[in-house]
């Protein structure tokens, strides 16, 4: 059992789960997965076609005959790690592949690593399962090498990450993730629908709905209609969400922007009948609208304030997520007491912040007046007391009330679960540490919240749902 504080990077998946043992003499492979959600469902889709091939997965470098490396270039920071991974594989594999966002940088790559065997850029699996059978020959055995039915999983069994849409169309000038991942490209409701209908068959009791913007899902296709069942489904988040509300799964969004037909959602969370949760992950960003202006954001601080409100009006349990960027360049201290002051008006459930980085190719590394990196942290240090002590006072109104809590992961301690208005690894989580040894990882059970932390809860178990 461990607690939080949770990990403030939003920009992190969980880390890759690989369980499954290669058999004797099978062509085997090791992937490293870095990054976001996105890039681990890349991970798992390339892991899939190559199991499909035959190819073992290996959890370690040592059983592996070559490594795949799936980068993050979101910020310096994440291509440090990148490249730091790189020459741990290069050190402890010698043959290595590399693909995903950092990808699309290969002569800067390749600057720093030059034995690595092949680059790809982000979600370009064609060109990695080439570089892999140039490594690696396949050598399948039909009787043996069975493919599982939801394909290769990197998260735990009970939950899955469902994407649904490639790219933006934003132009954020912090951001450079439109100029490798390209503009918005979402995948067809029934293609959406479909995976999540055998996601769920074969045990996902969560479907973790990601993409770049999810707000925008659909604008691509002009939100054409897709034959599903017995019916047609818009290409629309709207439509898309109250399909998945249908399955037997809670259903969590992730990445809205808080475009006005979000609160076309809200109803369907506050509806009993529909497993859509009443959560929503929206990257504010900031507060102030002049430093909005200069992100070239599509949102302003006020008209959310608003919305939040209808959203409450609506769906009084709904629990709102975000992240924020202190430190931006020409971020005044007015600028940031503007964006104290609304997070004390908002008073968001869960927040994620990060101090602004230059990223090479960024519009915002040319804006004039930089912050000093001291008055970044002393204002990133500021901000998280005061989501602390927000967290803390909304924890601390639980103690008393019976709710649902899904079952991550159990040990020797505690039964370590989370609630309703928990994502995994980036949230908060709840622990049963009496009568939990009969729970398995997956279960939905209900528990009575007697203790709360800064992050945590604890309960006691009610009974099985």
């Amino acid at each position: 059992m461990s607690t939080n504080p949770p990990n403030l990077r939003p920009d992190l998946a969980p880390g890759a789960r690989i369980a499954e043992t290669p058999r004797r003499g099978q062509p085997t492979l090791g992937m490293v997965s870095l990054g976001c959600p996105k890039a681990l469902v890349d991970s798992e889709r390339i892991l899939t076609r190559l199991r499909a091939e035959g190819y073992g997965i290996s959890p370690d470098y040592a059983g592996a005959d070559a490594v795949i490396v799936n980068t993050c270039g979101f910020l310096d920071s994440a291509k440090a790690e990148s490249l730091d991974a790189i020459g741990e594989a290069l050190v402890e594999n010698g043959k290595v592949i590399v693909t995903g966002c950092l990808g699309a940088e290969p002569d800067y790559i390749r600057e720093h690593h030059p034995r690595i065997l092949a680059v790809t850029g982000p979600h370009q699996y064609e060109q990695v399962l080439d570089a892999v059978h140039a490594a690696v020959p396949p050598d399948p055995n039909p009787y043996v090498d069975l493919l599982p039915a939801s394909g290769v999983k990197l998260t735990p069994r009970h939950y899955s990450y469902l994407k649904i849409s490639e790219g933006c169309n934003h132009k954020c000038k912090f951001c450079i993730i439109p100029d490798m991942r390209g503009k918005l490209a979402s995948r067809p409701a029934h293609a959406v629908l479909r995976e999540a209908e055998k996601l769920v068959d074969n045990g996902v009791r969560e479907l973790l709905v990601i993409s770049q913007d999810t707000s925008a899902y659909g604008l691509d296709r002009k939100y054409d209609l897709n034959p599903w069942k017995d019916r047609e489904v818009r290409s629309h988040i709207t439509d898309l969400a109250r399909e998945l509300g249908q399955f037997d799964a809670w259903v969590r969004l992730h990445y809205v922007y808080p475009y006005p037909h979000v609160r076309d959602l809200i109803p369907l969370m506050a509806d009993a009948g529909c497993s859509v949760l009443p959560y929503l992950d929206i990257p504010f960003q900031h507060a102030h609208p002049d430093v909005l202006k200069r992100m070239a954001r599509p949102a302003a601080g006020a008209k959310t304030l608003e919305e939040i409100t209808a959203w409450r009006e609506t769906c009084p349990d709904i629990t709102l997520r975000s992240t924020f960027i202190v430190g931006y360049p020409g971020e005044t201290e007015d600028e940031f007491q503007t964006l104290l002051d609304w997070m004390d008006e908002a008073q968001l459930d869960r927040v994620g912040c990060f101090q602004y980085e230059n990223v090479d190719g960024a519009r915002s590394n040319d804006l004039p007046d930089h912050v000093p990196a001291d008055v970044k942290q002393d204002r990133w240090e500021r901000f998280m007391e005061k989501a602390l002590a927000i967290s803390e006072a909304k924890l601390m109104a639980k103690v008393g009330q019976t709710i649902e809590v899904i079952v991550d992961d159990i040990d020797d301690e505690a039964a370590t679960c989370r609630t309703k208005s928990d994502a995994p690894e980036i949230d908060g989580n709840l622990f049963i540490d009496e009568g939990f040894e009969n729970l398995n990882p997956g279960d939905i059970v209900t528990v009575e919240v007697d203790e709360a932390g800064e992050y945590d809860l604890w309960g006691r178990l009610c009974s099985s749902v």
